[in-house]
């Protein structure tokens, strides 16, 4: 299946956002979002407050204007300061084994977002996951005993070393690399051409037969 990989941080609204744009763009067509890890702020770095000046200047002159285009109901969530997200990507790699990094994603997003839910207890993720359709006694053990958390820090290396990511979104489109949200035209032409070259990889494999 076309796979399109969103590098993200659950306590960035353009990543939510960005969504939004990406689906409109894949629309019908059988591409697959793979969701990975790129932690902003990792510890100990602070992580921000939304009494401070910075957030709700932000939000105000970016985040509502692009969200209110999208259709998405998104508002600055209270928390302060804001969650670390290092465990919520941990169970990030439990879905992504099940196949349900999408959906997992999409549901701590919006959790975070939209219903100003704390992504930093591990009781919310446990009570996630399991929204997204992962078991909550597995996702509440792996949690408990780090098993994915080694994974974890190499999604990081791999995130700022190997893929060279600043910032979230960054959104992987064959050959192609969207730093931020994307413009809809130029990343529905970056998925017409991606679906194109898997569609002559396709024609040029043999047959069943081997003809």
């Amino acid at each position: 299946m076309t796979q399109i990989t969103v590098y993200s941080d659950y306590v960035c609204p353009y990543c939510l956002l960005a969504e939004q744009v990406l689906s409109d763009a894949i629309g019908d067509r059988d591409i697959r979002i793979a969701w990975r890890a790129f932690e902003l702020r990792p510890d100990p770095l602070p992580t921000l407050r939304p009494e401070d000046p910075y957030l709700p200047a932000v939000w105000r002159k970016s985040v509502y204007p692009l969200a209110e285009r999208l259709g998405v109901p998104i508002k600055l969530p209270s928390l302060s300061p804001q969650p670390r997200t290092a465990k919520a990507f941990e169970l990030l790699a439990l879905a992504q084994d099940r196949g349900l990094d999408h959906s997992y994603s999409m549901r701590v997003l919006r959790a975070f977002f939209e219903e100003d839910r704390d992504i930093g207890d591990p009781d919310v993720l446990v009570a996630l996951a399991a929204d997204a359709g992962i078991d909550p006694d597995e996702a509440r053990q792996v949690l408990e005993d780090g098993t994915y958390a080694e994974r974890h820090r190499e999604a990081l290396r791999h995130a700022r070393e190997d893929m060279t990511i600043t910032s979230v979104p960054t959104i992987v489109v064959g050959d192609r690399v969207f730093r931020g949200t994307p413009p809809a035209d130029e990343l529905k032409a970056a998925i017409d051409r991606l679906e194109s070259e898997a569609a002559a990889d396709d024609r040029s494999l043999p047959n069943k037969t081997g003809e």
